[in-house]
């Protein structure tokens, strides 16, 4: 934890009178976060604004609102809070972190902060690389998380990632600090929970500082990033204008820069949610550019679609009406045939519209994609598999709704569960054990 406290009173150079935002949850990072940040405090008399998010999610979230108010104000620290009070189409998670950090820029400006500080940790970082690196990711996407970013005029701090889980614990029991547990980080259904609890503590056996050497790797990929970027950077302008990608331009590039351009398009329209692209969705641009089909698109998450007419590409956004997708089940999510799927903590329902699953049966995580040409499930109550086009048959369901009907499979592409329409044999009832409850609707 004194490497968190350098950091700040050395690397970062504060100053007198200087302003730092902290977006504290109440957990156990982020409370150990803003006890270091109180020692700064006293020897350089800075001010602190404690920035609390309630996602709204949980019973238990107002009273964290209460507990972190309280702890700011028995220390004489800023205390300012936001409620989300509505999610609208996007990925449960990934909206979350995009209105947090929204709103942690707004209280930057309103304070006229220079700093925003994070309690991110060494253990996040390993979480983090690991889970991109068997998803796929960009370069960039690879290398994590970094110690310090630019913002539009201020920056990101992250002190802690220096740091390991376990220290921050011993730090708190040390100085009794008081947190609060949020339970649902123990749920294995998240992907990074699985990797928290069973694959990092394997890395921490073999090297107990190995977040350190995921740090390297981290500082070392984002090195080789810039230098690409700038190779990148004298092509563009020739390649890429006006949100049009010059195809015959593209093809004379070495395969390396071709790619990294795809890369560098797709990060500067994701930004904050660079999570939902991986190496897949580079791969998928670069099949249609090198088509011979002369007009053909595809589409991307966030409903952003890359069409080929000719001789360019272009990056539209629209509505989906009718499309190919595959999307990862984290917490909820806005199909595109305007339903959704979310897990549920409980579910008295026993119809097709929810399905309740074991991690012992499924390999977790779930995706939900759109039906594929030989697609066949194992239907509850009935011997062998069944072909997905034979039960939409049977079901009578429209042509045109077919297309973008949700198929929910496994890690192995095993179909699970046909939403609204059939369960597989893999559905639990609610007296055996399951893990997860997916509701439909």
């Amino acid at each position: 934890m004194d490497l968190a406290y350098q950091f700040l009173m050395n690397d970062v150079h504060l100053k007198y009178g200087d302003v730092v935002v902290v977006g504290v949850s109440g957990g156990p990072d982020s409370m150990a976060l803003l006890h270091v940040l109180a020692r700064v405090k006293k020897t350089l008399d800075i001010s602190i604004v404690c920035a609390h998010v309630n996602h709204n999610v949980r019973k238990e979230s107002a009273e964290e609102k209460i507990f972190v108010e309280s702890f700011c104000r028995n220390n004489d620290i800023i205390f300012d809070s936001m409620v989300i009070e509505d999610y609208g189409d996007d990925n449960f998670h990934n909206e979350a972190r995009s209105k947090r950090y929204t709103y942690f820029g707004k209280v930057v400006k309103e304070y006229g902060a220079k700093y925003l500080l994070t309690a991110h940790h060494g253990d996040d970082l390993i979480e983090t690389i690991l889970m991109r690196l068997v998803r796929g990711s960009t370069l960039r996407g690879y290398s994590g998380f970094s110690k310090i970013v630019s913002m539009d005029g201020y920056k990101v701090l992250r002190p802690f990632i220096h740091v390991t889980k376990q220290e921050i614990l011993e730090y708190n029991k040390k100085n009794k600090i008081p947190f609060v547990q949020d339970a649902s980080n123990q749920k294995d259904v998240y992907t990074r929970n699985r990797f928290r609890k069973y694959i990092v503590p394997e890395f921490k056996k073999e090297d107990p500082n190995v977040h350190k050497k995921f740090y390297k790797f981290s500082k070392t990929l984002l090195e080789y990033n810039d230098y690409i970027d700038k190779q990148v950077e004298k092509v563009m302008p020739d390649v890429f204008v006006q949100n049009t990608l010059k195809i015959d331009t593209f093809l004379k590039l070495d395969h390396l820069i071709a790619m990294k351009v795809i890369y560098y398009i797709l990060e500067s329209i994701y930004q904050d949610d660079l999570m939902l692209i991986t190496d897949h969705h580079a791969e998928l641009i670069y099949n249609i550019i090198c088509s011979k089909k002369a007009n053909t698109y595809i589409y991307l998450p966030n409903n952003l679609k890359a069409v080929k007419a000719y001789d360019t590409l272009t990056f539209v956004q629209e509505e989906i009406k009718s499309t190919e997708y595959e999307i990862e089940i984290i917490k909820y999510l806005n199909l595109p045939n305007g339903n959704n799927i979310e897990v549920v903590d409980a579910s008295s329902s026993t119809d097709n519209n929810v399905c309740r699953l074991s991690i012992e049966e499924v390999k977790f995580p779930l995706r939900v994609r759109t039906r594929r040409d030989g697609d066949r499930m194992y239907v509850k109550g009935l011997l062998g598999r069944k072909k997905i086009n034979d039960i939409f048959t049977d079901e009578k369901i429209p042509l045109a709704e077919r297309d973008v009907w949700p198929v929910v499979v496994d890690s192995n592409d095993l179909i699970v569960w046909l939403p609204g329409l059939k369960k597989s044999k893999f559905d639990k009832t609610k007296e055996e054990k399951y893990d997860i409850i997916l509701k439909y609707y």
